[in-house]
């Protein structure tokens, strides 16, 4: 009989000793306050152009055309940060987004739509890529994987904010003021949110760190099919939040209650958020593969109510369930990513993953809206979306590999291939 003493349980980790980590509650911080444009951006450039004489159609697609052009070109940035570091491409792009910003309502007098969809477009490619560059960092500040995980969870759950703040403070301040002083301020806060980050010693000396196996089969080893199942299956869940955007202003105009089509996207934002914080106090078992999948069956539990045509208040509660699980799906996702990841091109791949994301709500959001007179059609596209994205998951799952290849010391050291496990 031994007498010795088991060995005592981990401490469980808290939000404060990850934001009391070197640098956390910095980079966070600024890369919340750098990407709050993403949440104010569109909605001032509608705004800006409705109040100078332009038609809401106009003013939907210069939006959509920001907001699909930054999507595109994210992987483009998280290469050169792979190749650049993280500040070279920052500091640029910020101000070029920035300028643009504030220069748009000079397109107006000086140039019409023409120039007008010029600065947007530029606008949108010049966005600098501050979710995927925090997201590389995590793992040289935080090298024990128990405060990443709830870093990374909290960072993902924190993002649903942007979408609840970012139109608010731009009806606030086209309402005070003008749609140009909302443009000017999203501008000022994109600068000063993408200096912090920039500037911060981990953000400023970041570089990755390749492997020689990296050189010789980069291109191979990033369009691997586990990676591109799992972008696959992102977009499905990208469709459905852009469909469920849609679903949103349907509802508020069937039961004239305009407040609606924010209201049920900030319940979903609010889930997010809520679905952020619990998951990273957690200690779970079992392998991120397993997770993640997991989420995905509740993500599309929780959009099957809708389906039954919920009256308003039901719908708010409703919506919340699967905002709850996204996090969770998303997070999961981030690292599944960087176990699949060939060194030196973490920042590229997590950027492919943001525009999975964005695109399949690109789709979402425009077949919802063609679909948008048909309530029970426009109540299951989200359903629809997550079906989707489970039905790729559940196929990809041997592929996907298990979280015990992520344990490991170093920026971006990775096992020699073979070494890690299906579950």
């Amino acid at each position: 009989m031994s007498l010795s003493a088991p060995p005592a349980p981990a401490p469980r980790i808290t939000y404060g000793a990850v934001l009391g980590s070197p640098y956390v509650a910095r980079l966070l911080g600024g890369t919340l306050t750098g990407r709050l444009p993403n949440g104010m951006a569109p909605v001032a450039i509608v705004l800006w152009a409705t109040t100078n004489g332009g038609s809401i159609a106009f003013g939907g697609l210069l939006s959509a055309l920001y907001g699909l052009s930054s999507a595109l070109a994210q992987p483009v940035k998280g290469r050169l940060m792979d190749r650049h570091g993280q500040t070279a491409v920052h500091l640029p792009a910020t101000l070029l987004n920035s300028a643009l910003l504030v220069t748009l309502p000079l397109a107006g007098p000086y140039g019409g739509p023409g120039l007008a969809t010029a600065i947007v477009v530029a606008g949108g490619l010049t966005t600098p890529a501050l979710e995927a560059g925090l997201r590389a960092l995590w793992p040289s500040v935080l090298p024990d994987h128990r405060l990443r995980h709830a870093a990374l969870a909290l960072d993902t759950g924190t993002q649903g904010l942007l979408y609840i703040v970012g139109p608010l403070l731009v009806a606030a301040l086209a309402s005070v003021y003008n749609p140009t002083v909302a443009l000017a301020v999203t501008a000022v806060f994109g600068l000063t949110g993408t200096a912090v980050v920039a500037f911060a010693p981990p953000s400023r000396l970041w570089r990755p760190t390749p492997s020689a196996q990296s050189h010789a089969s980069t291109a191979h080893r990033l369009a691997s099919p586990g990676l591109l199942l799992l972008f696959v299956s992102l977009a499905g869940v990208g469709f459905a939040i852009g469909a469920m955007n849609v679903w949103a202003v349907a509802m508020a105009r069937q039961h004239e209650q305009e407040l609606l089509s924010g209201i049920l996207p900030a319940a979903f934002s609010t889930g997010s958020f809520l679905g952020g914080l619990l998951y990273g106090r957690g200690r779970w078992r079992g392998t991120t593969t397993g997770r993640l999948i997991g989420a995905g069956i509740a993500f599309l539990a929780g959009w099957l109510p809708l389906v039954a045509l919920p009256g308003p208040y039901a719908a708010t509660t409703a919506v919340a369930v699967p905002g709850v699980f996204l996090t969770v799906v998303v997070a999961c996702a981030y690292v599944t990513t960087d176990s699949l990841t060939p060194a030196g091109r973490t920042s590229e791949a997590y950027a492919w993953l943001i525009l999975s994301i964005g695109a399949g709500q690109s789709v979402g959001t425009a077949l919802g809206g063609r679909l948008a007179e048909q309530p029970l059609t426009t109540a299951a596209l989200p359903a629809a979306g997550a079906a989707f994205a489970l039905v790729v998951l559940l196929a990809a799952r041997r592929r996907l590999g298990p979280a015990g290849c992520l344990n490991r010391r170093g920026r971006h050291r990775r096992p020699p291939r073979g070494r890690c496990k299906t579950p």
